[in-house]
C-alpha cells in the first residue's frame, strides 16, 4: 500500500473514531434527561370535576349520586390531562456540552396504588432545549375504571381517581413507567430500560 493510501486509511479511521465518540457523547448527554409528574388538569369522573378534591367527603350529594349511577350502569370513566415535566440539564455547564433533545416517543405505563391503569405514548415529538428550563408535556388520558379494574367497589375506584387528582402534591401513589426514545444522528435510540417517574422529585 502506498504511503498516500495509508495516510487516507488512517485519516478516515480517525475521523470515524472521533465521530463515533461524538455520537456516544451526544447519547450520554441525552440520557441525562429528567422527568417528573407535575400535576393534572381537567380531571373528571363520570363527568364530575374532582380537581383539588382529595377524598369522597369533598364531593357533594349530587356529585356522588352522578358517579354512583354511572358505576352501577357498568361504567366509571376517568378523564384527565397528566402534565409531565421534562428537564434537559445539558446547558453547557458542569462539564457537559450544550445539547438540545428531541423526544420522539415515550411509551409508558400509568400505575396507581400498584395497579396498572393504562398504557400509552405521547401524541407528538417534543423538543427539549438544553437551557436547564422545564418543558411541560401534556398527556391526555381517558380510562374507564369500572372496565379496567373489575374486582373493586365504587369507593375503591373513586379513591384511585382521587389519588390521580392528587398528583403534584409530592406524596401521591402514582407512577409513570416510561422508556424514552430520543433522536440522534444515528436515528432514534431508545433508553435501555424503563425509568420510574413520580411527582416527588425529578428522575435521575
Amino acid at each position: 500500500m502506498s504511503s498516500k493510501k495509508l495516510y487516507m486509511v488512517v485519516l478516515v479511521s480517525f475521523t470515524l473514531l472521533f465521530a463515533g465518540c461524538g455520537i456516544v457523547q451526544s447519547f450520554l448527554n441525552l440520557s441525562r434527561l429528567q422527568f417528573k409528574l407535575q400535576g393534572v388538569t381537567s380531571i373528571s369522573v363520570a363527568g364530575v370535576q374532582i380537581l383539588g378534591k382529595r377524598s369522597i367527603s369533598d364531593l357533594n350529594v349530587f356529585e356522588i349520586a352522578q358517579i354512583t349511577q354511572s358505576f352501577f350502569q357498568g361504567s366509571m370513566p376517568l378523564t384527565f390531562t397528566l402534565n409531565l415535566a421534562a428537564l434537559n440539564p445539558n446547558d453547557g455547564t458542569g462539564g457537559y456540552q450544550r445539547t438540545d433533545a428531541q423526544l420522539t416517543s415515550l411509551p409508558f405505563r400509568l400505575v396507581v396504588d400498584s395497579k396498572e391503569l393504562i398504557q400509552g405514548n405521547i401524541a407528538n415529538a417534543v423538543s427539549i432545549p438544553g437551557t436547564g428550563e422545564v418543558e411541560n408535556i401534556p398527556i391526555n388520558l381517558s380510562i374507564d375504571l369500572a372496565k379496567v379494574i373489575k374486582d373493586q367497589g365504587y369507593e375503591s375506584l373513586l379513591n384511585l381517581a382521587m389519588q390521580v387528582s392528587g398528583v403534584g402534591s409530592g406524596s401521591s401513589n402514582v407512577q409513570l413507567y416510561a422508556r424514552p426514545v430520543v433522536s440522534t444522528t444515528l436515528g432514534n435510540i431508545s433508553y435501555p430500560s424503563e425509568i420510574k417517574i413520580v411527582d416527588a422529585t425529578f428522575s435521575k
